[in-house]
């Protein structure tokens, strides 16, 4: 059983017109949801003069229907205070689809 403890928001990513043509994205909370939080693995990789430590985690929510919009799904992402998780893929962790798996990443700069 998955010992649901941390409280997480899910963001959708929303493209807004600008008066030139072009589009800026923005992030739009689609709900709370109570999750797993587990790291995986970790590296530092260097951007330019900057360094960025790069986390993967393993995050298991309960789960909800396709398609209905409190199920997470690649591209979008978790917040926890100013901590972001970002959504890379999403599969059932269990036979019964009760829990799902959300493999995401969080960056920091360093």
């Amino acid at each position: 059983m998955a010992r649901l403890d941390r409280l997480l928001v899910l963001e959708d990513p929303q493209r807004i017109p600008d008066a030139s043509g072009g589009f800026s994205e923005t992030w739009a909370a689609l709900g709370e949801v109570w999750g797993e939080v587990s790291a995986r693995t970790g590296r530092i990789s260097e951007v330019g003069p900057m360094a960025v430590s790069r986390m993967a985690y393993r995050i298991v929510v309960r789960a909800a229907p396709v398609g209905v919009p409190s199920r997470p799904v690649a591209g979008q992402r978790f917040r926890e205070g100013s901590r972001v998780f970002n959504i890379e893929a999403v599969a059932e962790r269990d036979p019964e689809g009760r829990y799902l798996i959300c493999f995401a990443s969080e960056e920091v700069a360093t």
